[in-house]
């Protein structure tokens, strides 16, 4: 029998990110912070789990690349703006989403189709993104004018009658703020455009933003005086301008709009205009959020192995117990999968579904940034007897022609055989503590190449 050859890694040439310490324990730092835990939210929808919060998105995915995001190809980076614009006006030094007028008019009709979809008349929709959609002053933009910007998020519009188990939370934001010369306006409640409007009951149900119950149009704008936010001068303005961007995420977008500007001289005695391209700053009437999604194994193996993953059905949180018997309901080989996930995870590798390859799994050292897949898997549980009814029986041509593939991809076909006693009955299977009695033996499949093989003779 031949032995199996190790290759190391296949490093990527580009690395834009830095290791950070997988969870739950940090390591290989010189100041290591105080222990804290800290348990994260996802919930079940549609048979997926998706986590909501923005920070925990961040930890879960940079702590050990877990789940990837819902609208980007893995890392949930997803934003709005245009590339060619944001190089364009790279001089502005913002954080703001940069778009096109034709992208932002497709966001004000969806805005006002769901408003008119949800009961609102058309003259009352119009009336209220006209008023939402105002041009607002920015301070990067207006050098010595600056307008402050509203902090706290307001109401979105509650998609609900999309699906109750898989409604998708693209919100309509309706924040309105504006300057104006009263300098009690902050104080007063009836300042606030969530109080006192009489439109409907606000609930704080999602991280990202306010849900109205029963679909409450967008309110008027509001005067706010907020001089007691504006940064005085120098760094502090850039600093604070900086995280208030941050926070406001895309509710504020710049917009890339044609401006005709009455030229001075000879030109403005023919009163010839001249047209030039501006950043006009306005809401974003229609917010897309991106969430993070875990498969089943990512999922359980937070809950069950590390202990940081609450999942929440329909408010309800979930047990062990329940999750594993559920995942096994939607996916009749979660339990097989799952444990070559736990052992290849308990090991340090970093696993990937492997669909895209005709695998199981794709094992990664350190995380998918960092180096290309080492190995493509197959994962079969058998019996000590090496006995069972096998999940992807292969045939000669099947198992070549998926050989062939992984060689073409640079990676090695392994097959992972959990191999468990003969005496288990499914009564045990049914609770995650029989892998305590599962071993695992792993094959890596190489072509061999008859006339190669009879020339490195030859040379000895």
């Amino acid at each position: 029998m031949a032995e199996a050859v190790f290759h190391a890694p296949k490093r990527k040439r580009k690395v834009y990110e830095c290791y950070e310490s997988p969870l739950p324990i940090p390591f290989g730092q010189d100041h290591v912070p105080k222990k804290e835990f800290k348990l994260y939210r996802a919930e079940m929808m549609n048979n997926n789990v998706i986590v909501r919060n923005t920070e925990e998105i961040k930890q879960l995915y940079g702590k050990g690349y877990f789940g990837k995001g819902i609208l980007s190809r893995s890392r949930p980076n997803f934003t709005i703006s245009d590339p060619k614009l944001v190089a364009k006006w790279k001089d502005t030094r913002t954080s703001m989403p940069i778009i096109t007028a034709k992208k932002y008019q497709r966001g004000v009709e969806w805005a006002a189709e769901l408003l008119c979809r949800q009961g609102q008349e058309e003259s009352a929709v119009h009336s209220i993104l006209q008023d939402y959609t105002k041009p607002l002053e920015h301070p990067c933009l207006q050098g010595s004018k600056t307008t402050c910007f509203q902090d706290e998020l307001s109401s979105a519009v509650d998609l609900s009658e999309e699906g109750a188990a898989g409604r998708e939370k693209l919100s309509v934001m309706h924040r309105d703020t504006a300057e104006s010369g009263d300098e009690d306006s902050l104080s007063k409640p009836s300042a606030c455009p969530q109080q006192g409007s009489g439109q409907g009951t606000i609930t704080a149900n999602n991280p990202d933003g306010l849900t109205v119950e029963d679909a409450a149009p967008l309110p008027h704008a509001q005067p706010v005086h907020c001089d007691d936010l504006i940064p005085q001068h120098g760094s502090q303005q850039a600093d604070l301008l900086s995280a208030r961007e941050s926070r406001a995420g895309h509710e504020y977008v710049l917009v890339e709009e044609v401006v005709s500007d009455v030229s001075v001289g000879e030109a403005a005695l023919s009163k010839e205009s001249v047209q030039t391209k501006r950043l006009i700053c306005r809401r974003n009437p229609y917010r897309i959020f991106e969430y993070l999604q875990l498969s089943l194994e990512e999922a359980f193996f937070l809950v069950y192995a590390l202990g940081c993953l609450s999942i929440h059905y329909e408010e309800e949180p979930l047990t062990i117990m329940k999750l594993w018997k559920a995942f096994a309901a939607v996916q009749p080989s979660f339990r097989t999968t799952y444990m070559a996930y736990h052992y290849f995870r308990s090991k340090g590798w970093v696993p990937k579904v492997g669909l895209k390859y005709g695998t199981d799994l794709l094992l990664y050292r350190k995380g998918p940034p960092f180096y290309h897949a080492s190995y493509s898997v197959i994962v079969e549980l058998v019996d000590d007897r090496f006995e069972g009814s096998l999940r992807r029986p292969f045939s000669w041509k099947s198992l070549a022609a998926l050989s062939r593939v992984s060689l073409n991809v640079s990676k090695e076909l392994m097959l992972c055989y959990l191999i468990k006693p003969s005496t288990m009955t499914d009564q045990e299977m049914a609770s995650p503590e029989c892998m305590k009695r599962i071993k695992v033996q792993e094959v890596i499949v190489t072509r061999w190449v008859s006339s190669r093989e009879r020339s490195d003779h030859d040379e000895l």
